[in-house]
């Protein structure tokens, strides 16, 4: 009889380099979640980073065998993340785009979307500026560059610094699409050349602060009492609406919208856990401690 046969040595090798790689591909190449067991990576919004730095540490403290890190750098950061698949959880602060779809789904990233707490934009000046409303026309004016005094809606002779969030920040688009468009989907306006951009919710306060011809924008759970809010009338309107809870939830205050997270892919095991949780009453209650307004 003739001894058994054995595999070429060519032939394990092989076998063994395609082990090592089905090992070694990312969860989003094998089609499923990017879940790193004991841990959940979750980047995105810079509206939503302290609320999300919040939301870990609370269910942190209740599963300290599990680790969450946090980063922002803006829902265009987070998107790519998801896309990229290195992220279990996408933070936005604007809905992710059909092009983004495509481009997770060429990736063989499937996102799934997740509203997790709602927030207002709050339109500030400076304390001592007497205007104290402004309609929605007259805020798109104003940064498209249309006005440019403060005389002209009511204010004194002064030149407007207009302040806005980079154009990676999620705020940003949103304040492009529903306040400078007006939510026209054929409109291709554009902010002023001379808008100032600035990397951060808090330097957006802080300028204004500083500045009594600046206008800004900042989610309401971003807003302190250094600067002012200026109540906000739909075209048309003549009623004038401060941001709060309750006009955001009666959808009497016209500049107000979702915050998401998405994953890349059905969520499963601690991050489909950690989910539930932050739908719950616990995580909602931070939500209104933060200044945003919890889902109904």
């Amino acid at each position: 009889m003739f001894p058994p046969q054995r595999p070429a040595i060519a032939t394990l090798f092989a076998l063994a380099l395609l082990l090592v790689a089905a090992c070694g591909s990312t969860p989003s190449q094998q089609g499923g979640p990017s879940i790193s067991s004991g841990t959940i990576e979750n980047k995105g919004s810079d509206t939503m980073v302290n609320l999300a730095l919040a939301w870990a540490e609370a269910y942190q403290s209740l599963h300290p065998e599990l680790r969450i890190s946090v980063t922002g750098g803006g829902s265009g950061t987070g998107i790519a993340s998801l896309i990229n698949g290195t992220v279990d959880l996408a933070n936005a602060s604007r809905q992710i785009k059909p092009d983004e779809i495509g481009q997770a789904e060429a990736n063989g990233v499937e996102p799934v979307e997740f509203v997790v707490a709602r927030d207002a934009i709050a339109i500030v000046v400076h304390p001592d500026n007497p205007v104290d409303r402004l309609s929605l026309e007259q805020i798109s004016a104003i940064y498209q560059g249309e006005i440019d005094n403060w005389v002209e809606v009511g204010g004194e002779d002064r030149p407007i610094v207009r302040l806005s969030r980079e154009t990676n920040s999620g705020t940003h688009v949103y304040f492009l699409e529903e306040v400078l468009r007006l939510g026209r989907s054929d409109s291709t306006v554009l902010f002023s050349r001379d808008t100032l951009l600035l990397p951060s919710s808090e330097g957006i306060t802080a300028e204004v602060h500083q500045n009594p011809n600046a206008i800004g924008y900042d989610g309401l759970g971003y807003v302190t009492e250094a600067v002012k809010v200026v109540a906000v009338a739909l075209q048309g309107s003549d009623d004038y609406v401060l941001p709060s809870a309750e006009t955001v939830n009666n959808r009497t205050y016209p500049i107000a919208r979702d915050l998401y997270m998405y994953t890349p892919g059905p969520p499963q095991g601690e991050v489909e856990d950690y989910l539930t949780w932050i739908m719950g009453p616990a995580a909602q209650q931070i939500v209104v401690d933060l200044g945003f307004v919890p889902i109904e």
